[in-house]
């Protein structure tokens, strides 16, 4: 499954990928002043792949962080029920009496 999956979507997304890469390599300006775009103190300019790779980057970040929080109550969860658990192991631990080992009996 693992090796259906880098052959069917990594592959075709990698190539889509290097494709825009070298097809956007004129430098674009990205400012952050709306009231003067041409502010030289505020403005960069780099490929537009840059732009597009930071925007997935980020994207990425973004639904992991979101991911992580969302899924905070299940970890929750698996913690007390760890805790529980071990808690219930130590008590039946310390309830059983120690189990003696039983010599075999000779045959006479």
């Amino acid at each position: 499954m693992n090796r259906f999956l880098t052959i069917a979507v990594f592959i075709p997304v990698a190539i889509v990928l290097v494709a825009l890469a070298v097809a956007n390599r004129g430098a674009a300006p990205f400012t952050l002043d709306p009231f003067n775009p041409g502010s030289p103190g505020l403005t960069v300019h780099w490929p537009l792949f840059v732009y597009l790779f930071a925007a997935l980057g980020l994207g990425l970040v973004v639904g992991s962080v979101a991911t992580w929080f969302r899924q905070g109550r299940y970890r929750k969860a698996a913690r007390e029920n760890a805790s529980e658990a071990r808690a219930l192991r130590d008590q039946a631990m310390r309830a059983a009496p120690p189990a003696q080992p039983s010599l075999p009996r000779p045959n006479v």
